[in-house]
């Protein structure tokens, strides 16, 4: 026979591992994974910007064209991964909050 708790996990997926935490410290640690997405997909444009150039180029070497798109996959599956985090970080949290497209330290209050 289930028990109540599996049966809302069932309806309601797993636990979120941040839902004890306080508001504070959550939208503080959602506005550290937006600045951390943000990073992510600028680096991952750098990679693909490079992989393409690589691409056009009649010269570069195929394994260097491999590389690059091992790379730029690598960086997508890491990006992915992260994403789903704050995803989670931001149903908890309840709404996205605002972060400034620099780092400034009063995004945080």
């Amino acid at each position: 026979m289930k028990d109540e708790r599996s049966t809302d996990q069932e309806a309601h997926g797993p636990r979120h591992p941040y839902r004890s935490m306080p508001k504070s410290e959550l939208k503080a640690l959602a506005i550290s994974a937006i600045r951390e997405h943000r990073r992510l997909i600028e680096a991952d444009e750098a990679v693909y910007a490079e992989w393409m150039r690589a691409y056009d180029d009649p010269t570069t070497p195929s394994s260097i064209l491999k590389s690059l798109q091992d790379e730029y996959v690598a960086r997508q599956e890491r990006a992915e991964a992260q994403q789903h985090e704050l995803s989670e970080i931001l149903e908890v949290l309840g709404h996205v909050p605002d972060v400034a497209l620099d780092c400034n330290e009063s995004d945080l209050k």
